[in-house]
């Protein structure tokens, strides 16, 4: 596995432009549920979308995005055990359940979303949720498993929350068919509102 190129995200503010290189939107909105995408715009493509999706008008919502088409995923990658960006923590200490939505390679398993998280209760709904709306959902053992309580997943309230990994083939299909990205963001609602 490649190392990223920061382990704070003051160390990626002390050499990246805001606005340049990254963005970073935060909406405050109904403070006890909280969506994010750490790793948004063009460091895992369509997180953001899909984060958006699901918070909907109603839902606290943060994007964390890279800006550079052209950069390679590492150089604004901060683990999520490590994320550790002001205004995320500061939306996370509010909510009670949060959901996490990042990307991952297809790897073998192209389709499902693996779960993982320390809020066991949630992730559980959430996987029944997405089977039951006709998605592949599954906990993938160790792999992403984000059970470090420092994972941005896992900093709020309750001190556990759901992280989600997506294949590339499925948000490049939710990107494309709108009718089945609200149907995917329904299920996720479903599960945690």
């Amino acid at each position: 596995m490649i190392e990223d190129r920061y382990e704070s995200f003051a160390q990626l503010a002390a050499q990246e432009v805001e606005g340049t290189d990254y963005r970073i939107s935060a909406f405050a909105r109904r403070e006890d549920v909280l969506i994010l995408a750490p790793h948004g715009g063009y460091i895992e493509p369509s997180t953001s979308a899909v984060a958006s999706a699901i918070a909907g008008e109603d839902l606290s919502l943060y994007l964390f995005e890279g800006l550079r088409e052209e950069r390679r995923h590492r150089e604004l990658h901060i683990t999520s055990r490590n994320f550790d960006e002001p205004g995320a923590l500061a939306l996370a200490a509010k909510a009670d359940r949060i959901v996490s939505v990042h990307g991952r390679r297809n790897r073998d398993d192209p389709e499902a979303v693996w779960l993982g998280g320390l809020d066991l209760e949630n992730r559980d709904r959430i996987q029944a949720q997405l089977e039951r709306a006709g998605f592949e959902a599954r906990n993938p053992g160790r792999l992403f498993s984000a059970l470090d309580p420092r994972n941005i997943c896992n900093r709020g309230r309750r001190d556990q929350g759901v992280q989600m990994e997506m294949p590339r083939g499925l948000r490049d299909l939710l990107i494309r068919d709108l009718m089945r990205m609200a149907a995917f963001a329904e299920a996720i609602r479903s599960a945690i509102v």
